[in-house]
């Protein structure tokens, strides 16, 4: 929730088993406690179903064949759907199409988009070792994911191609590149403070 935050998305709303995470809540939880200060600007609160209403974007991190397609069709024209559960995604690729969806990737290699942490890994750690820097910073991650996205070309766009291959080389080349020149960033700001 705070990387999207950091990367200028609007508004995030998270949401844990019991609902909506809000301020005003009493959180056992001092991680959920913290990120409701700083997400859900509009306070909501309500269940899962209830934070999908009008979204741009869902992003599940969660359990399987919890998204049904009610709820994707709730969401706003031409959302994006990433339901990462893994082995089963929160919903399904084709019950998300189904209930609208425009795009949509999971953690599965049997579909299009597949979300995975190997497009990050062997770039994030090369780019910081080639910058020979002991930390990764959020610009370093910011860089990353600027890498991944920029790796598909706009002719080569598409709603079953918005993100390159685990496997693909170029991608890996550009994380590892954008990663050293944020790190060189960061390090050259550093020493002029």
């Amino acid at each position: 929730g705070k990387f999207l935050l950091k990367l200028g998305v609007a508004d995030v709303i998270m949401v844990d088993k019991c609902g909506i995470l809000a301020r005003g809540e009493d959180y056992q939880n001092q991680a959920h406690a913290q990120i409701a200060q700083i997400t859900n600007k509009n306070n909501l609160k309500g269940s899962l179903a209830d934070a999908m209403k009008g979204a741009d974007v869902f992003v599940g991190v969660s359990v399987g064949n919890l998204v049904d397609e009610a709820m994707v069709e709730s969401m706003a024209k031409n959302a994006i759907v990433f339901a990462c559960a893994n082995p089963v995604p929160e919903i399904s690729p084709e019950r998300a199409l189904k209930g609208g969806a425009a795009v949509v990737g999971t953690g599965s290699s049997k579909y299009p988009n597949q979300i995975n942490n190997l497009l990050v890994f062997p770039g994030l750690f090369r780019g910081a070792l080639d910058a020979k820097t002991a930390k990764i910073t959020d610009q370093m991650m910011m860089a990353a994911a600027y890498g991944i996205a920029n790796s598909v070309a706009d002719d080569q766009l598409s709603a079953t191609y918005v993100l390159p291959k685990a496997i693909d080389r170029r991608a890996h080349e550009a994380v590892a590149k954008a990663v050293k020149e944020a790190a060189l960033s960061d390090e050259n700001f550093e020493q002029r403070r």
